[in-house]
């Protein structure tokens, strides 16, 4: 099993180019389930969710061809088996969001509850409750959802909670549901934005996506389009706080600064001079950080995906900094992991209180997800010595050939095995 080996010492310098979201492609693949015509699909990034999916979507009948070196193919002209199996579902939570889809083309689907990042129990009961909502009979059989429906029809779905992959299975679902469907408490990210984006290329009825209601009239059909990903606003990110616990000066292209206004907000607090381009971000880092407390809510505060990044950050920035997690409840996991290598980090439930050390100490540690990977990449940056990260399947999952980009910026990293 590969591992990575950084050693620390070296400020990022340089640029780099910034891949497609994953958060947003991988709805995205499930939108081809939609229409029996082609979708082609631009800057999707090679990362094992991708893969995954992929693969899903194939044995559903889905043909998956590659265009160019980040464009793909996705024409499901028949849907042959409305089925994901656990095999396929257990290593990725996403894969929970071919449910909508194949419900409204097919009128059946049976799915495995899924799996990924052990970061808290992430119910499905939201989907469901929504799915129920336009006219489909569920069940929850020995590990599966069975989902039937001749027709899904409009409704006004209020969620309990603000869930992403919710609201983006529920849009799925009602693009070809008879009627309107309102969704309220619905996610705003930008993935959201995105996913909606390219559905309306598709034919669909979307508005209000990028608000807490979205309203969708049903169509009868969807055709084929082209759509780009957008850029991933947590991989900027990660590169932003990498750069900046290392006292560098990067630019980050093929990215944009509008879906980051919470992030750079603290970067700044932090001492960071950032540098906004149309289509890139600069960030040049003091010579050692401020603490900063951050507190994670649903976009577009700060986002849970980047409370990891942060602490790392903060393990080596002069002063005491809180950070709140209100998001998932098993996602300070990375902190025992910092705390090897030197982190000052005491954990009170979902409150995490860090004090900054001068420096960290390179030592081997254990990646337990996927942010939590990247927070003991950019802590192995900044350490004395050698950091040697295990199970780094995880980062994979969610960064495009990590080593090579951080290399490009000057760090000292390799896989290793």
């Amino acid at each position: 099993m590969d591992k990575l080996l950084v050693c620390g010492g070296a400020a990022l310098g340089g640029e780099v180019a910034i891949s497609g979201a994953k958060n947003a492609a991988l709805p995205i693949l499930c939108a081809s389930l939609l229409t029996s015509e082609p979708l082609f699909l631009r800057n999707v990034p090679h990362l094992n969710d991708i893969s995954t999916m992929l693969r899903l979507i194939g044995q559903m009948g889905v043909g998956v061809t590659l265009d160019g070196n980040e464009g793909l193919v996705l024409e499901a002209r028949s849907i042959t088996q409305p089925v994901a199996p656990y095999e396929m579902v257990k290593t990725m939570r996403a894969s929970i969001l071919v449910l909508g889809a194949l419900v409204a083309r097919c009128g059946e689907a049976k799915v495995s509850l899924p799996g990924g990042c052990a970061i808290g129990a992430r119910p499905v009961d939201q989907h469901i409750k929504g799915l129920q909502a336009m006219g489909a009979e569920i069940s929850v059989e020995q590990g599966y959802v069975l989902a039937r429906a001749k027709r899904l029809k409009g409704a006004r779905i209020i969620t309990d909670m603000v869930t992403v992959t919710g609201t983006e299975n529920l849009m799925m679902a009602a693009v070809l549901a008879e009627g309107k469907t309102v969704i309220e408490n619905a996610a705003r990210e930008p993935e959201v934005v995105d996913l909606a984006n390219c559905l309306i290329a598709m034919g669909a009825r979307i508005s209000g996506a990028g608000t807490d209601r979205i309203v969708i009239e049903g169509v009868e059909r969807l055709h084929g389009a082209t759509h780009s990903i957008m850029p991933d606003r947590i991989e900027t990110g990660t590169y932003l706080c990498a750069a900046a616990a290392t006292g560098g000066n990067v630019r980050l292209t093929g990215t944009s600064a509008d879906y980051l206004d919470a992030v750079l907000a603290k970067l700044r607090e932090a001492g960071c001079e950032i540098r906004v381009e149309p289509d890139a971000i600069g960030l040049k880092a003091p010579a050692r950080l401020k603490a900063v407390s951050i507190r994670t809510e649903p976009y577009p505060a700060f986002p849970t995906d980047m409370q990891a990044q942060f602490m790392a950050i903060n393990s080596v920035a002069e002063g005491t900094a809180v950070i709140r997690e209100t998001i998932f409840e098993n996602r300070f996991m990375h902190a025992v992991e910092l705390i090897r290598l030197g982190a000052d980090i005491r954990i009170d439930g979902n409150n995490a209180v860090v004090t900054g050390k001068p420096c960290l100490n390179g030592a081997t540690v254990m990646a337990t997800d996927l942010r939590a990977s990247a927070s003991l990449v950019i802590a192995g940056l900044v350490a004395q010595g050698e950091t040697l990260i295990e199970r780094i399947y995880h980062l994979d999952r969610g960064y495009e050939r990590i080593e090579e980009k951080l290399a490009r910026l000057g760090a000292q990293v390799r896989r290793v095995r």
